[in-house]
């Protein structure tokens, strides 16, 4: 039956597939048409079927193919990695029990009592989005709605009301986040909201039985809530009835590695294809989804206003340029401004005093970039990477983000020995230490991936924010959003500029996002009473971008980039591709592209599409690895995948048909990508 799991003989080896539909008809003919050879290859019998597991269903597998085709992957490489490793790897005998098991506890959860949840008073703008969402829910419609709610107006309300009119209806809720230390926090609203519902999570930070009994709990429908990350959009969900995504605005949706899927997309193909509402929410949407909202495409829900009447905090622009010079780190030929502006340091100090809460945002980890000799000039650049090697300070070591390289910090410059060799730039170590040293009797905490390592971490750092044993918080873009501090009043934003000229056009984008989230950290608390604010230290106080946040005008900042983007050329008004080869040379990588590109003219001119010459990427180096990067627009996306699907398959070829010095280690197609 399709749908089915199965284990299958491939040569010596037994694998796992799914029986995908019933369309090849007689087998061995199919496969002596298709043998060059002549000879009728020996069709092999099934090993064994989990007959006792239900097929996955027709909605699930046209959503993987979906993917595979527009993603440009093979559609046996999506149905499997989607699935649970240990789904994969269990016989059928196995699995029956798995799923006994699995049933006896559920049947257990259920029979606790279901108290009355407490539900807070809805704002006009909350029940006027309740409303339409119910109506839509009710009717059995469809739809994608753009929930554009600012910081701290209730948008999880909206998620929890629109759950429980899907719930009532006897259907399944999936709901997405970006990043799996998001989800434990709403995983306790709707398990506070929902008691004695069954809710399960789906992310990579389960173990791979609580991965299976998860997934076996969605599929078997006994689960009413999943929640997840980007891969639980592939979560097979019988009645699934709503999806909702939240902070849809976030990278992290969208896949990296392997199949470069964005888990949004696919959410809102995978509602349009099932008949169900998609439910986006963002106090900073992406501008994609922003421009779909305006054409009409989605459906926008409004959330104006902090829940209780908080005050948006005000925000305060200090001027790099005009603070007094200071020497740092490598002689008086280094003039720099300070690292924290003394009225900033003021300010922090009065929030000390007064018993409030601050957060100071810095989205760079470790104690200093880079280090440096002022005699020769020699910098802490990896060997491996065309990168430096940032200087942590606690473990005296010096460690590549990118190919994970650390080796201890050399006493004496590796160049020339000279013993003074100081550190440039700054990351949250870096501004940890010159906070404690700027306000002694402060306690200052910092979050950011190093110091979350050991597990537990995390939520051991943030339930001590929460009970206000910390005044200063200073973090990365881990604290920057989706977290509900009630008594932080100041934020502070270090060093936000370099994203303002970069090459790539989403940067801006992503700044003006995370600079909104991290500000909508303050003043969430209007009982509090306390004027909360935001500073941002800044070398272009007159920037565009600076103007419209401090007025909190997200719509304003998104007409512009609109704007900019139409005359560009840029999307959403563009499709893009990239294809990406990595290779030991340059010139072998170079050569790869050149070549694809000679083969892909014939096939751009065809489909109206253009291909850009090969560039290297920002970081062209990674473990001894050289990366380029070739470009293909089209202004339309129809036409966009028909020329991917006629010249990938040919790369393939391309590929094995190169050896020695020029071999292509690999390459991949990242379809709608996020950076370029």
């Amino acid at each position: 039956m399709p749908g089915t799991l199965v284990r299958v003989p491939l040569g010596k080896r037994e694998v796992s597939g799914v029986v995908w539909d019933a369309r090849i008809g007689d087998a061995e003919a199919v496969i002596r048409d298709a043998d060059d050879s002549g000879k009728v290859p020996v069709l092999r019998n099934v090993t064994g079927a989990a007959d006792a597991l239900p097929p996955l269903s027709a909605h699930w597998r046209a959503l993987v193919e979906f993917a595979a085709g527009y993603y440009q992957r093979s559609l046996g490489e999506i149905a499997l990695s989607v699935l649970p490793p240990e789904l994969r790897k269990l016989g059928a005998d196995a699995l029956a029990t798995r799923m006994t098991r699995l049933s006896r506890r559920l049947a257990r959860d259920a029979s606790a009592g279901v108290p009355e949840p407490m539900r807070p008073e809805l704002t006009c703008a909350q029940a006027e989005a309740c409303a339409r969402m119910s109506a839509g829910l009710e009717a059995g419609k469809g739809g994608t709605f753009l929930l554009h709610g600012v910081t701290g107006s209730g948008k999880t309300e909206v998620y929890l009301r629109s759950a429980e009119v899907a719930l009532a209806a006897g259907r399944q809720v999936l709901v997405l986040v970006p990043e799996i230390n998001l989800t434990p926090q709403l995983v306790e609203r709707f398990t506070q909201r929902f008691a004695g519902r069954r809710i399960v999570a789906l992310h990579s930070g389960l173990t791979p039985v609580q991965r299976i009994s998860s997934w076996l709990a969605a599929h078997l429908g006994a689960a009413d809530l999943v929640l997840g990350t980007r891969l639980a959009v592939f979560a097979s969900l019988p009645r699934l009835g709503l999806v909702v995504v939240d902070e849809e605005h976030d990278p992290s949706y969208k896949q990296q590695e392997g199949a470069r899927y964005s888990a949004r997309d696919l959410a809102v193909w995978r509602g349009r294809r099932e008949g169900i509402p998609v439910l986006l929410g963002s106090a900073t949407p992406s501008l994609e989804s922003w421009q779909r909202a305006e054409t009409g495409h989605y459906a926008r829900l409004a959330l104006p206003e902090r829940i209780g009447g908080a005050a948006w905090p005000t925000v305060r622009l200090i001027d790099m340029g005009r603070l007094p010079r200071a020497t740092e780190g490598l002689g008086a030929k280094t003039q720099r401004a300070p690292g924290l502006a003394p009225v900033l340091v003021d300010a922090l100090a009065q929030r000390v005093e007064r018993g409030e809460q601050s957060l100071v945002f810095l989205n760079r980890r470790g104690y200093a970039p880079v280090l440096q000799c002022g005699e020769c000039g020699w910098v802490s650049g990896c060997p491996h990477c065309s990168a430096w090697r940032v200087f942590h300070k606690q473990d005296r070591s010096l460690r590549c983000h990118h190919c994970g390289l650390a080796e201890p910090v050399p006493r004496a410059c590796p160049e020339c020995g000279n013993p003074d060799i100081a550190p440039v730039g700054r990351g949250t170590e870096r501004l940890e230490e010159q906070l404690a040293a700027l306000l002694p009797g402060a306690r200052i905490a910092r979050i950011d991936a190093d110091s979350t390592r050991r597990k537990g971490a995390l939520e051991a750092q943030l339930g001590a924010v929460h009970a206000g044993e910390v005044d200063i918080l200073v973090g990365t873009q881990m604290v920057a959003k989706g977290h509900d501090f009630r008594r932080i009043s100041l934020v502070a934003a270090v060093n936000p500029d370099s994203s303002l000229f970069s090459s790539d056009f989403r940067a801006p984008e992503r700044l003006f996002a995370l600079l909104m989230q991290a500000a909508g950290r303050a003043g969430r608390d209007a009982a509090a009473g306390t004027a909360s604010e935001m500073w941002v230290q800044t070398w272009h106080p007159q920037h565009p971008l600076y103007a419209a946040l401090a007025r909190h005008d997200f719509a304003a900042f998104a007409a512009s980039q609109l704007a900019e983007r139409r005359s560009a050329g840029l999307p959403p008004f563009s499709h893009l591709a990239v294809l990406r080869a990595e290779a030991k040379t340059t010139v072998a990588a170079r050569g790869f592209l050149a070549e694809a590109a000679a083969r892909a003219a014939p096939l751009a001119e065809a489909h109206g599409t253009t291909v850009y010459a090969p560039v290297p990427l920002a970081v062209a180096r990674v473990a001894d690895v050289e990366r380029m990067q070739m470009l293909v627009e089209s202004a339309s996306r129809p036409a966009l995948q028909a020329m991917l699907a006629a010249w990938l398959p040919a790369l393939d070829a391309l590929r094995n048909a190169r050896s020695g010095e020029d071999r292509i280690l690999r390459w991949a197609v990242d379809v709608d990508p996020l950076t370029i």
